[in-house]
């Protein structure tokens, strides 16, 4: 399945069945699958339609009456929902069926990032800088080496190739403040904070949903706090009804903590109501405040 960008659909199937000749005329054996056994993992392979909405609906099609199959596909429905509440359109995120890790423990959604921008090499050549992080979901890989059950998300990333790249763009340089990060109060709402996230990076402001357990809502902050985040963004049921959101002034607020006076703490709270609207606007007057704004 790997080879099917080099080898396209009819070499897959030939790998699938007794196997193939390659460039070189060297035989490279297959799998022995039958023909109709082959079938199934070739229309899903090649599943992928004119946009991400074409592709799920072409994926329905091929798992068919299978319930594992039908679970797959609604978990990259809602992973596309998540990052579409992000902002994140077709040109950044494709889902794509022939996709494959070569590792063996992954047991769900797989993913890939690639950088697209071109640069020039040292002969005047158009370069891409191509993948530079992989990985996916593994519930079952803790549970090899310590009987628990342990459900897991991981990823992998090239580390010389993604400096290089942001040296080529210019990104290396200085220190970064940490992002803003918005809490969760509602995990049933988790698409609306994605949208407040998206919103924020489109600004330029650097900023993160909270994807730990929602229960412990202390733990968000010191995770924020563990993060350096500047500001944290808290919306409740009450606050999605009426349209607002708090802002809590880490910095501020850490600063109250040590030295302010009851009267100082009256005079600049630390946390304030905004409107949803004004999120963008009321996170950057706080960030103002301070002399280094983090960047997207």
């Amino acid at each position: 399945i790997d080879k099917f960008d080099k080898v396209g659909e009819a070499g897959v199937r030939e790998l699938l069945g007794k196997g193939r000749l390659d460039a070189s005329g060297a035989y490279i054996d297959g799998v022995g699958l039958a023909a109709e056994a082959a079938e199934p993992v070739v229309a899903f392979l090649t599943s992928k339609g004119a946009d991400n909405a074409a592709t799920l609906a072409n994926l329905r099609a091929a798992v068919g009456d299978s319930a594992i199959g039908a679970e797959g596909v609604a978990e990259l429905e809602q992973i596309a929902e998540l990052l579409a509440a992000q902002g994140y359109g077709p040109d950044r995120i494709v889902i794509d069926p022939s996709v494959v890790r070569g590792l063996g423990y992954y047991t769900g959604p797989v993913f890939e990032a690639e950088l697209t921008f071109e640069i020039t090499d040292e002969k005047g050549r158009p370069r891409q800088f191509g993948s530079v992080a992989g990985g996916g979901r593994y519930d079952d890989l803790v549970k090899r080496f310590t009987g628990q059950a342990v459900p897991a998300t991981g990823v992998s990333i090239g580390v010389d190739r993604l400096l290089a790249a942001l040296r080529a763009k210019g990104r290396i340089g200085g220190t970064a403040q940490g992002p803003v990060v918005v809490t969760v109060m509602d995990r049933d709402r988790m698409a609306e904070y994605q949208a407040m996230v998206g919103e924020l990076r489109q600004a330029g402001i650097r900023a993160e949903v909270y994807l730990g357990n929602p229960k412990n809502f202390g733990n968000q902050l010191k995770y924020a706090d563990k993060r350096g985040a500047p500001v944290a963004v808290i919306a409740g049921s009450e606050e999605f009804e009426n349209r607002r959101v708090q802002l809590k002034d880490l910095i501020l607020g850490a600063k109250i903590a040590e030295n302010a006076t009851l009267e100082e703490w009256k005079e600049r709270p630390s946390q304030v109501e905004v409107a949803r609207a004004d999120l963008v606007a009321e996170v950057r007057k706080i960030l103002a405040a301070y002399e280094d704004t983090p960047d997207a």
